[in-house]
C-alpha cells in the first residue's frame, strides 16, 4: 500500500481532510498507524512465542475453529495477521479474568 493511499484511507476513516488542525492530524497519524499494524504478517515461530502454544496446539485450535487461520504467503509458507493474534490473546486474557 502506497503512502498516499494509506493517507487517503486514514482521511476516509477519520472523516476529515483538514490537516491544519493539530487534533485531526494527530488522529490521522494514529489511524494510519493502526492500518499499517493491521497488515503486519507474523510467522509461526513468532506466533508460538507470542501465544506460548506449540505448533501442534496452534494447528489443533485452527481445526477446532478457536484460533485464527493463517494466510498463505506462497506454495510452502504461511503467516498470521498480527492483529488477529493480538485479538486472540486479548480474548484469552479477558476470559481468564471473568472466571
Amino acid at each position: 500500500m502506497g503512502a498516499q493511499m494509506g493517507k487517503n484511507i486514514a482521511h476516509f476513516i477519520v472523516g476529515t481532510r483538514s490537516p491544519g488542525c493539530s487534533g485531526a492530524l494527530q488522529q490521522e497519524l494514529i489511524v494510519t498507524e493502526q492500518i499499517q499494524n493491521a497488515l503486519v504478517i507474523i510467522r509461526r515461530k513468532q506466533v508460538e512465542a507470542r501465544t506460548g502454544l506449540s505448533r501442534s496446539s496452534i494447528y489443533a485450535a485452527i481445526k477446532a475453529g478457536t484460533f485464527p487461520a493463517p494466510v498463505s504467503l506462497g506454495e510452502k509458507s504461511v503467516g498470521w495477521l498480527q492483529h488477529e493474534i493480538d485479538g486472540w490473546i486479548a480474548a484469552r486474557v479477558a476470559a481468564s479474568r471473568e472466571q
